[in-house]
């Protein structure tokens, strides 16, 4: 039974790796068509200076619509653009260095795949939310690690810390997941990958959460 205290779930939506050409005026019209909490910024294998000219125009379309705009797994990037946070993957780094290096209100997430000893450690480490997945089958990254809602539940019944569901998240699989506990749905392909678009996919998963 879900908690009637607690925020309503929030999307959370996840950059694909192209984040060139066109993709700003997407990531504009998803933002328009419903509140978004953050927008995790996750490219691979670019140079520093490119990612931050990529970043920009997206960072800047965040602002606007007051959407947190978070780096996936790179601190350095995260300071030098000024990101409201980093989230680490496993390995990824330290969430005190994290900290120390983006300073106080940073927003500092962890991936915990479907470990409830790795977000115990990773809450330990001063980290603001622990994202546990995938819960699907993800075109967006190879699935070594599954996990069952079920945890999202632990989860919200032992701990104050939000936490994140990822991993295949889709307007038609997400119920479950905000049932279960999740206070944030982190969304790619679900979004971007939608038939009818992007906006049309936000402005589904806003209903779904209205509930």
């Amino acid at each position: 039974m879900s908690n009637p205290t607690r925020t309503p779930c929030q999307l959370y939506l996840i950059s694909p790796l192209d984040v060139g050409g066109d993709f700003p005026a997407r990531l504009e019209a998803a933002l328009d068509a419903a509140p978004v909490a953050a927008f995790q910024f996750r490219v691979k294998r670019i140079e520093q200076h490119e990612a931050a000219r990529l970043a920009e125009p997206l960072q800047a379309i965040c602002a606007a619509h007051e959407t947190a705009f978070i780096v996936n797994d790179d601190i350095a990037l995260a300071k030098r653009v000024g990101a409201d946070g980093v989230h680490l993957g496993q390995g990824d780094g330290d969430p005190k260095e994290a900290r120390r290096i983006l300073g106080a209100d940073a927003q500092i997430g962890v991936t915990c795949h479907g470990s409830r000893h790795l977000a115990m450690e990773a809450g330990e480490a001063g980290a603001d939310y622990v994202a546990f997945g995938a819960f699907f089958p993800t075109t967006t990254k190879a699935v070594e690690h599954q996990a069952d809602p079920e945890i999202l539940s632990w989860w919200q019944g032992m701990f104050e810390l939000p936490c994140v569901a990822i991993g295949g998240i889709t307007v038609d699989n997400a119920a479950d997941l905000v049932e279960a506990g999740a206070d944030f749905l982190a969304v790619s392909g679900g979004v971007w990958g939608h038939p009818e678009g992007p906006a049309e996919a936000v402005r589904r998963f806003e209903k779904l959460l209205a509930g």
